[in-house]
């Protein structure tokens, strides 16, 4: 009988230490995004400054009543927002900083980095910062300024939605309808992302198949269009270069969902 009260007694307190330990780490794990965003924030207002406030008292804090105001049209060119992105700024926080992706009315709102492999800003910030967040970043096997035919870039999916959490919004028509540019922005040149297709694959066929690397673009593209999760109105001819936007999706292991679309210069 003794035996037995102490058996439950023990059971009690290492059942109370487990949950302990859990609500501990869950707790880490918050603070630990919540400091990924808040560097995301203050990074933002740092590289941005004074033109976005004024951009933002202007047009609002997205963009969308300048972008709705003028037409879209191949006469009307190719038209960018101003979001005021200083890339002196930038690069003072990190060299390593390429670009700045953006899609208004979304969380996708990101510096992309360069990247040597592909470990490091998985878990850092832009800023060096050790965090589960991590940064978006381009694939080493890609030129580094979108001037391949290819140019892939991943990011995590946050359960909180941020980083390319965004990206999940794509499997649905609705979504794409009401979202259907990016925006990239770069040192030299400014771009609209036209999205084509949003598809998930397995990580390992992505791999065997060599999606990542640009002579398999033409292959990745007939792949994403049998499989593509919302219909597009934009198109693609040959020479035209592409975006590929990763992230982790969950329909089964190792799934990744994949959003991809053409650069068009600003002009």
């Amino acid at each position: 009988m003794k035996i037995k009260k102490a058996f439950a007694v023990f059971s009690l307190l290492l059942g109370v230490s487990v949950m302990k330990y859990a609500g501990e780490r869950l707790t880490q794990a918050r603070q630990m995004y919540q400091e990924g965003d808040a560097a995301y924030r203050n990074m933002s207002m740092a590289v941005r400054g004074r033109r976005a406030a004024e951009y933002a008292a202007r047009f609002g804090t997205d963009g969308q009543e300048l972008i709705e105001a003028i037409p879209l049209s191949a006469e009307m060119g190719v038209f960018v927002p101003d979001i005021g992105i200083d890339f002196n700024a930038l690069r003072r926080i990190n060299a390593d900083a390429a670009a700045w992706l953006y899609c208004p009315d979304t969380v996708i709102d990101y510096p992309i980095m360069r990247a040597d492999d592909y470990a490091y800003y998985l878990s850092h910030l832009p800023d060096g910062a050790p965090n589960a967040n991590g940064s978006l970043f381009i694939d080493y096997n890609c030129a580094h300024n979108f001037g391949d035919p290819l140019t892939v870039v991943y990011g995590h999916n946050m359960r909180s939605g941020s980083m390319f959490g965004g990206l999940k919004g794509y499997k649905e028509q609705s979504f794409y309808d009401e979202y259907p540019y990016m925006y990239l922005y770069t040192e030299r040149r400014n771009y609209r992302i036209e999205l084509l297709y949003g598809c998930v694959i397995d990580a390992g066929q992505w791999r065997e198949r060599a999606f990542m690397y640009a002579e398999n673009v033409g292959a990745l593209l007939v792949y994403a269009a049998g499989e593509t999760t919302f219909t597009s109105g934009a198109s693609y001819a040959v020479g035209d270069r592409v975006v590929a936007l990763s992230t982790c999706s969950y329909e089964f292991e190792d799934a990744r969902y994949v959003v991809i679309g053409v650069l068009r210069e600003e002009h």
